[in-house]
């Protein structure tokens, strides 16, 4: 270290030229708010010189640029991106994401800690700095059928891997008020550390007693009144837009200067053709901003905001000392990234082609039992029937009641009020449960859409006007070992096969982006309204938030935390 430290300090100083310096360009003071004309210089990984004119072994002209510390994605789940986590490094760290904290939740509740095992390998191969939350709540609830159970136990082998954080989102919150024994083990071993939370609608001293667990951060916030509250209770506050989850607009009032310490950003899910068409957390830094956000109050929240809420000590500004980390852009509104540097590595192609490769788990999880038509029926019921009320660009859903057509014996749908079936199927062999429902917003007219991708057990959803179609999809999800499928009139449609643990493909991020592309264009053809109704599917099965959801044991009222 010494070594090192020596290199660094004369670096810094000037006594010998730096490794890299980056000339003609300003940075942004993230402390002051200023734009600072100034060579950079880069030793190793850390950042050694600002403010001041540099000599350099590699110096690269970045003449009417800016330069920004590299943003920081606070909560995501990997497996959401349906992609490995190289392929994820090679699709994100090129729009300046240079470090992800990630739950492995969703593999978790499939594989187990082999998946888990699994991210950390992969971690410790990425350019970009990918940290792990260890999932905490696996299975998420007792209303569904997970893939595997990780009890304390199995957690605490990986507690001091150098990529892991702390305990990732607590989802059941129900489970801390209440004083659950198994999730007061949970807290009680990673108390101190951090703990990240996932409390959507918690207020009033049901907030407070979830709080005192040690909790603070928070991803689930949809109104600028929830989160102040929050706030105001020492949470730091993480600011959503996903594919799904779209929280900006509503949390733009709260992006300010005054409140920027205690705000990050996250995405908390973006697939590869979204990535592709917007970007990541470079859109909701220019979408903010284009809205009225001060740059500064959106970049501190993209990174050393962001770095402080996760104990990042080594990153989120430019300057000495820090890790270099760097986003070189045209301009803070158009944030778009002309070159990335990860740890002081300009990000190429040929850097990427260092990467060691890591063995794919859970290719064969998919277990579910055939089905046929007649498992989708759902008997006349003398009551209005319960339905599942989707909001576009939410995973909130409303509780909504209707009288349905009948025909013989059995409840059918009613597409004049957007009104279609819905499933979940069990898939991991545990006990083939099959629970059917109702759902209100697709917009579908016709066919069916299937999914093993089921927040939180991914058990198969299905949604459709036909049983039979249903019935197809579900079956064809069995042979590609897991993915998404869309069938019309009897006829398989449109399909992506994922057979790492039925979330991610084996194929690069390039493939997987056009596939939905085309995949997405065979839904819209049955008629959905919904800009993603892949991952609108993927939510219905979540019973951690609020309302109405499904899961494979039945109809979930997620206000009472019980099946009807």
């Amino acid at each position: 270290m010494s070594n090192r430290l020596e290199t660094l300090i004369d670096q810094g100083i000037g006594r010998e030229p730096a490794d890299i310096v980056l000339k003609g360009g300003r940075f942004f003071d993230l402390v002051t708010g200023e734009l600072i004309a100034s060579d950079i210089a880069i030793c190793g990984d850390r950042i050694v010189g600002t403010c001041g004119d540099y000599i350099g072994k590699t110096e690269i002209d970045i003449s009417g640029k800016i330069v920004v510390p590299g943003f920081i994605d606070t909560h995501l789940h990997i497996e959401s991106s349906l992609v490995t986590p190289h392929e994820f490094d090679r699709c994100v760290l090129p729009y300046g994401v240079t470090t992800a904290i990630c739950d492995p939740h969703e593999i978790a509740n499939v594989i187990g800690a082999e998946g888990i095992k699994f991210f950390l390998d992969s971690a410790e191969q990425t350019i970009m700095d990918i940290r792990v939350q260890l999932s905490s709540c696996v299975p998420a609830t007792h209303l569904e059928t997970a893939g595997a159970d990780l009890p304390i136990e199995k957690l605490l082998p990986f507690r001091d891997h150098p990529k892991v954080i702390g305990l990732a989102e607590f989802m059941n919150f129900p489970g801390v008020i209440h004083k659950d024994p198994i999730c007061l083990a949970k807290l009680e071993a990673f108390y101190g550390d951090h703990i990240d939370g996932h409390a959507p609608l918690l207020s009033g001293n049901d907030l407070n007693g979830y709080l005192s667990a040690g909790i603070r951060t928070e991803h689930e916030c949809t109104t600028a009144q929830e989160a102040l509250e929050k706030i105001r209770k020492g949470m730091h506050i993480l600011v959503r837009e996903g594919s799904v989850s779209k929280d900006l607009h509503a949390l733009m009032p709260i992006l300010t200067e005054r409140l920027s310490p205690y705000l990050a950003l996250c995405t908390d899910d973006r697939n590869p053709l979204d990535i592709a068409e917007q970007g990541h957390l470079d859109y909701m830094i220019r979408t903010a901003i284009a809205h009225g956000v001060e740059p500064l109050a959106v970049y501190r929240a993209a990174s050393i905001s962001a770095a402080k809420a996760f104990g990042l000590r080594d990153r989120g500004l430019v300057a000495p000392g820090w890790r270099a980390d760097l986003v070189i852009i045209d301009s803070l509104e158009n944030c778009k990234a002309d070159m990335v540097f990860s740890a002081g590595r300009k990000v190429t192609d040929e850097l990427f082609a260092t990467r060691k490769p890591v063995a794919a788990v859970g290719l064969d999880s998919v277990k579910a039992r055939p089905v046929q038509a007649t498992h989708f029926g759902v008997p006349v019921s003398e009551d209005e029937v319960p339905v599942i009320g989707v909001m576009p660009g939410k995973i909130i859903t409303e509780h909504r009641r209707y009288r349905l057509p009948t025909a013989g014996n059995q409840t059918g749908v009613d597409l004049e009020r957007d009104i279609i079936k819905v499933a979940v199927i069990e898939r991991h062999g545990k006990n083939g449960n099959h629970a059917n429902g109702f759902v209100q917003g697709f917009g579908l007219r016709k066919g069916a859409i299937a999914s093993t991708v089921g927040h939180d057990s991914h058990n198969i959803c299905v949604v459709g006007v036909s049983e039979e179609d249903m019935a197809l999809a579900a079956n064809r999800l069995g042979e590609i070992k897991g993915g998404f499928v869309v069938v019309k009139d009897g006829k398989v449609t449109g399909e992506i096969a994922l057979p790492v643990a039925g979330l991610m493909s084996l194929e690069p991020y390039e493939w997987v982006r056009d596939t939905l592309h085309d995949l997405r264009k065979s839904a819209y053809a049955l008629g959905t309204t919904l800009e993603e109704p892949f991952l609108q599917v993927a939510f219905l099965p979540l019973p951690v938030i609020p309302h109405l959801k499904i899961s494979d044991m039945g109809m979930v009222d997620v206000d009472r935390f019980q099946l009807i």
